[in-house]
């Protein structure tokens, strides 16, 4: 009777936890062994079979018949054997003998002592199918309940898995509170002495194309392709988009009927900017989309060092450039080249510094030029970025030099500064003329 008892007990406890009846019986194996130990010190000897549909428990122990008992747990005498069994009269001293053991005779503690051996096996066969379950499903956007904010992660349930959404996963300009229902990305899934650890993320890149994906079912059907992907999660993300199906347009898909494709992924990002940025195999033009909402006048590029100069009015500079230099960054990283901004007026006044032969800046020591060479230092920018120690290193710079090469210096540059207003407009109107030829490269 104990034996259905114990059986009807720990299946209740197995269906509220969902714990399968293959598993069920392997546990309550585990468990007489477990009680066996405690008992007699040693269950090697042992074997436990569970039935669960017949609610049946047998326990075998694994005895040698000897004359004379020095261990009880594993050994028995001829004469204990045919009091139990008589048809065995053919067993000699030194045989096997398996003894059949009556669960009943651990009683009803065995309820009690064995409690917290059953409670702690669930919880690890549930926390090894919320493992396997997770594992398999790294990369999917899920939808959960936030239950525990803390200063470093945001915990998440869905059903019994608790998930952790960690500081640097999440967007800085959002706020997380208990209850609130939060989408994230798998990003990770690790086994831990607590527990399987689910790591979530909202600033992984992966998490932006998921959405895409979600939003654009040109993508999920592989007609678009998403090559690229950076973002300062919650401020800006640029994209690069590649139709495979030259009648689909890639950033009109994925902008949708009057952006309702993107603006559905901007809320959920909290109204981060996202540009979509067409495909093309030519720098120039791939560069010019990337650096949007800026619009260069001019592109200087140099393939084989992956570097661009890029000009722009002097007023759209602030724009090109971007809130702390976010717009130009991602659109480095974004096509691979390094970028550097410049306005019209600051980039005429870089180049004319660059090209100026010291020996045609007015007051400058004549002597100096060629030791300044030697090291390396062959026009004003880079003159004005060494250390007055490298400078007198140089052959025929001395301390009173020094100094007339920085006025000098500082007088040409302040000359160039104030260049009649009409000049540069007059500059700026064959740049207007030429629109349609903007991107320039210089190799």
């Amino acid at each position: 009777m104990i034996n259905r008892q114990l059986i009807e007990v720990f299946s209740e406890i197995a269906r509220e936890k969902n714990i399968e009846r293959s598993e069920l019986g392997s546990i309550i194996e585990q468990l007489f062994l477990y009680i066996i130990e405690k008992q007699y010190g040693d269950a090697s000897n042992c074997d436990v079979i569970v039935n669960l549909d017949k609610g049946e428990i047998e326990i075998y122990i694994e005895k040698i018949i000897v004359e004379e008992i020095d261990d009880q747990k594993c050994e028995i005498t001829l004469e204990e054997v045919l009091k139990k069994e008589p048809e065995l009269s053919d067993l000699t001293i030194g045989d096997p003998y398996v003894e059949v053991v009556d669960p009943a005779i651990f009683g009803r503690r065995i309820v009690a002592h064995a409690k917290n051996f059953f409670a702690q096996k669930i919880r690890d066969v549930e926390r090894q199918y919320i493992y396997e379950d997770y594992a398999q499903r790294v990369g999917e956007i899920i939808i959960g309940v936030v239950h525990q904010v803390q200063k470093e992660n945001v915990f998440v349930n869905i059903e019994h898995a608790e998930l952790r959404l960690p500081k640097d996963e999440q967007i800085s300009t959002e706020k997380y509170r208990r209850g609130d229902t939060i989408r994230a990305v798998i990003k990770s899934v690790e086994v831990t002495s607590k527990g399987p650890d689910i790591v979530i993320s909202r600033s992984d890149n992966h998490f932006l194309f998921k959405l895409f994906e979600m939003e654009v079912p040109e993508i999920e059907d592989g007609i678009i392709e998403i090559t690229s992907i950076v973002r300062v999660p919650g401020e800006r993300a640029k994209i690069i988009v590649h139709s495979h199906d030259r009648r689909v347009d890639a950033s009109g898909a994925c902008i949708g009927m009057r952006g309702s494709r993107i603006q559905a992924i901007v809320r959920e990002l909290n109204n981060e900017k996202i540009d979509i940025v067409n495909f093309s195999e030519k720098p120039e033009v791939l560069i010019q989309r990337a650096l949007s909402p800026g619009k260069p006048i001019n592109l200087y590029i140099d393939d084989e060092r992956k570097y661009c100069v890029a000009i722009f009015k002097d007023d759209e500079l602030d724009a090109a450039i971007g809130k702390g230099g976010v717009n130009i960054n991602l659109a480095s990283r974004l096509t691979e080249y390094k970028i550097d901004a410049y306005g019209e007026k600051e980039y005429e006044k870089r180049q004319l510094e660059e090209n100026t032969a010291f020996e045609d800046i007015p007051g400058f020591p004549k002597e100096t030029i060629k030791g300044l060479i030697d090291q390396g230092i062959a026009n004003i920018p880079k003159l004005l970025i060494v250390s007055e120690d490298t400078l007198l290193q140089s052959d025929g710079v001395t301390e009173e030099n020094l100094e007339l090469i920085y006025e000098s210096v500082q007088t040409f540059v302040e000359s160039n500064e104030e260049e009649p207003e009409e000049d540069f407009a007059s500059e700026a109107d064959t740049e207007d003329e030429s629109e349609d030829e903007t991107n320039e490269t210089k190799e």
